[in-house]
């Protein structure tokens, strides 16, 4: 029988995303791959140190140790899958750091440059984390959960070892930028009151909601050493909070927590509910999250249209 991912959250995450190759890195945009590829080599053997989303990963990873029923294996509930603009020569290293910190990833595709973001539909993947941004944006094109990840983030504690802490920003994240248009083109009152006017009519689906759905159901389907606590994190503020909360009732998920800040600063708050991640379409909160905690840039909405030139 042929290999299937059918019925598994599947997470497709480049090299830089999930290790910490900064370093190499510079080498890697001075455009001499043959060097980069040769340092790699010459550091196969020194496992690199865990990146931003290495967290997220091992925790999510962790679902597939529950026991399954009776004496049958445990089940493949989670899927993590190279995809990187590495060439394969330094991609042996990235399988060698997975192995070396007992992540089981098994998959993976090197692309040497070229956007590797073209395989993400034959993997059917509820999520894309990279840091090269013209690779995030394509894969939001392509109806995928998709985010740029910030190297530099302050990397997830460890206070919380048997749950994995996922967050999220509303509009344009996990809502559309329906909303977020009015507000960037009216003012803060006149989203207030749309959204008052608007409160019990759900909002569209914004980019990250199929991931949320797909973390419900791998936390229905239960283990009894991991479990997933999510959070909207939002610069909402009442009135405006109803529409959102209701949107979500219809969609029939439920958060764990709500955090509604009226524009306070993000990361502060963040770092108390201590994600293993923070998903946000502006770079404004991105940066103070990842002061704080792991973040990444959801690069979607009205706030990330790329202007042309000036007139």
């Amino acid at each position: 029988m042929a290999a299937s991912l059918d019925g598994q959250l599947v997470v497709a995450i480049s090299s830089r995303a999930l290790f910490d190759f900064e370093q190499e890195n510079k080498i890697f945009e001075q455009g001499d791959d043959r060097a980069y590829m040769k340092l790699q080599l010459e550091r196969l053997e020194q496992p690199a140190a865990p990146g931003v989303a290495f967290s997220l990963v091992r925790k999510l990873l962790a679902f597939n140790d529950a026991p399954g029923a009776g004496a049958s294996p445990p089940p493949q509930r989670v899927e993590v899958v190279i995809l990187s603009r590495n060439d394969p020569v330094s991609g042996m290293r990235v399988f060698r750091s997975a192995q070396h910190y007992g992540l089981p990833i098994q998959r993976g595709s090197f692309t040497r440059g070229e956007p590797p973001w073209r395989y993400l539909k034959p993997l059917h993947a509820n999520l894309f984390l990279s840091a090269h941004l013209s690779d995030v944006r394509a894969a939001l094109d392509a109806g995928v959960p998709a985010a740029q990840v910030y190297p530099l983030s302050v990397h997830a504690g460890d206070a919380y070892p048997h749950e994995v802490r996922i967050a999220f920003d509303g509009d344009a994240v996990l809502f559309s930028d329906e909303a977020e248009r009015v507000f960037q083109a009216q003012g803060l009152s006149a989203f207030q009151q749309h959204e008052k006017d608007k409160a019990a009519l759900p909002l569209s689906a914004g980019p990250f909601k199929p991931l949320l759905a797909a973390l419900q159901r791998l936390q229905q389907e239960g283990t009894p050493s991991m479990r997933i606590r999510t959070a909207l994190v939002t610069a909402r503020s009442a009135p405006a909070h109803e529409r959102a909360i209701r949107t979500l009732m219809n969609w029939n998920i439920e958060i764990d927590e709500a955090m509604f800040l009226g524009g306070l600063p993000k990361g502060e708050f963040l770092r108390e509910f201590e994600p293993d991640f923070f998903f946000d379409d502006q770079t404004g909160h991105v940066n103070s999250a990842a002061q704080h905690v792991p973040a990444g840039h959801v690069v979607s909405g009205v706030a990330n249209q790329i202007k042309g030139p000036a007139a």
